[in-house]
């Protein structure tokens, strides 16, 4: 006969915090205890939330839902959020969910729409001063990218594209084959180009590589970068000279940047390159903010599904600077085998809240550690769908970990998402024909 089998595994009691007292502008619900049966409802205050936010567990285990009811709160309160979504369910669930107050503040950006292709130019940097910072993540993007066939010429030849391309000004990722081939574009860069290493490069090197050694030193970044630009719906995004999205507003007035990347759209590669181009975008205009002092910089929320896929060499190294320009993080994947060592440590070392459902015996075993003395590897593998383990962050000190269950999403009240969508449409895309005309006449005229 078969056996009914049962999950057991440990529970809790939470940290002796007044939830019930404090306000509900001052934290966002994660969930209710449940240790004992005491079905408390907890959550995190806004001060804690700037140590930024990871949760880990299994497909189906309830990370998207939590995601999305923090989401939520934060539009209902009027904060500004970001959402990077690479399948595009919970991406298509927000906007249900977005208030008609809030409307106009949405920014949704749908690769997979065609006919209206949002502009994205990392090179358009009109408030970014720091243009070697620029080249830098450019560049660290396309070597995770192209992580099996990277090399030091390649990147060598890259970087001085790139910075050439910034200083001159009104360029977009579509320009790099052709400054590398077309010798009389290259002079109209070069012409407005002042930093004396770049000019030295390009007058003094470039022009000097024998025709076959060049033709063998450019093709690898021609092929490349032609793999995504050879695509229309890549070309159409990324061929943009200007962006219509003006991240750093977006920012500093509390929009809400819904990101929807679907995979199956557009496939994993393009995706990814997308994603990580926001995600750097985001960043970077993050740090610009230095321009003001730091009690003027909003706070805005980012949330990353599966941020392993978006997260270059760049993002380890900046994950630990972004509390201080008011960018918070909430970052999510399935398994610890997604991160390389670095990424790994960059977010053990910055992450002041983890939260933890259903994972594998692997992962339980590394985060035990995280956990410990309150819960043990198998624990962690024994978890129930919405069931999890959290280490909070409290007033700025971790706490001792303790079990929760997170709470079902909330009923939408009234959805304005084909509005929404149509708003966004007409104030950040444009439509196909203008787009590739614009792309065409470019082709034949600097």
């Amino acid at each position: 006969m078969p056996v009914k089998a049962t999950i057991v595994y440990r529970l809790s009691s939470s940290p002796l915090v007044k939830w019930l007292d404090m306000q509900k502008e001052q934290i966002t619900i994660l969930g209710k205890t449940n240790f004992r049966m005491q079905n408390m409802q907890f959550g995190i205050k806004d001060i804690d939330r700037q140590r930024h936010m990871y949760m880990v567990g299994q497909t189906g285990m309830g990370k998207s839902t939590l995601m999305l009811n923090m989401l939520i709160q934060d539009i209902n309160k009027g904060k500004g959020v970001a959402l990077i979504d690479p399948h595009g369910d919970l991406a298509e669930q927000l906007l249900n969910h977005i208030p008609q107050r809030r409307m106009t503040d949405v920014i949704y950006v749908n690769p997979s729409d065609i006919e209206y292709p949002a502009g994205l130019n990392l090179l358009d940097d009109s408030y970014l001063v720091n243009k070697h910072l620029v080249a830098a993540h450019i560049i660290d993007i396309f070597k995770k990218i192209w992580a099996d066939s990277w090399g030091p010429r390649l990147e060598y030849i890259l970087r001085n594209t790139i910075l050439a391309l910034l200083e001159c000004g009104g360029h977009s990722l579509l320009s790099i084959p052709r400054l590398l081939i077309d010798s009389e574009f290259r002079s109209f860069v070069l012409n407005r180009v002042s930093d004396p290493v770049v000019r030295i490069f390009w007058q003094m090197e470039y022009e000097l590589y024998p025709k076959v050694f060049r033709t063998e030193t450019i093709s690898p970044i021609q092929n490349k970068v032609g793999q995504f630009l050879s695509v229309p719906v890549m070309r159409n995004i990324l061929g943009q000279s200007i962006n219509k999205i003006n991240f750093r507003e977006a920012m500093d007035s509390g929009r809400i940047l819904i990101v929807n990347l679907a995979k199956g759209r557009l496939g994993e590669d393009n995706s990814g390159l997308l994603g990580s181009l926001i995600v750097s975008k985001i960043f970077l205009t993050a740090m610009s903010r230095s321009d003001i002092p730091a009690e003027d910089r909003n706070s805005f929320t980012v949330y990353i599904d599966e941020f392993q896929s978006f997260a270059s060499d760049s993002f380890a190294q900046t994950l630990s600077e972004m509390r201080k320009f008011g960018l918070h993080l909430v970052l999510a994947h399935q398994y610890l085998a997604q991160l390389p060592h670095q990424l790994r440590s960059a977010v053990f070392g910055n992450i002041g809240t983890v939260v933890s459902f259903r994972i594998g015996a692997e992962d339980g075993e590394y985060l035990e550690q995280e956990f410990h003395p309150t819960f043990r590897a198998g624990d962690l593998q024994s978890l129930s769908a919405y069931e999890t383990y959290i280490r909070l962050s409290i007033d700025g000190k971790t706490c001792d970990a303790f079990s929760a269950r997170t709470l079902p999403e909330q009923a939408i009240v009234q959805s304005h998402c084909d509005a929404i969508i149509q708003l966004s449409r007409i104030r950040y895309g444009s439509e196909k024909e203008t787009v590739e005309s614009h792309i065409n006449a470019w082709m034949n005229d600097p």
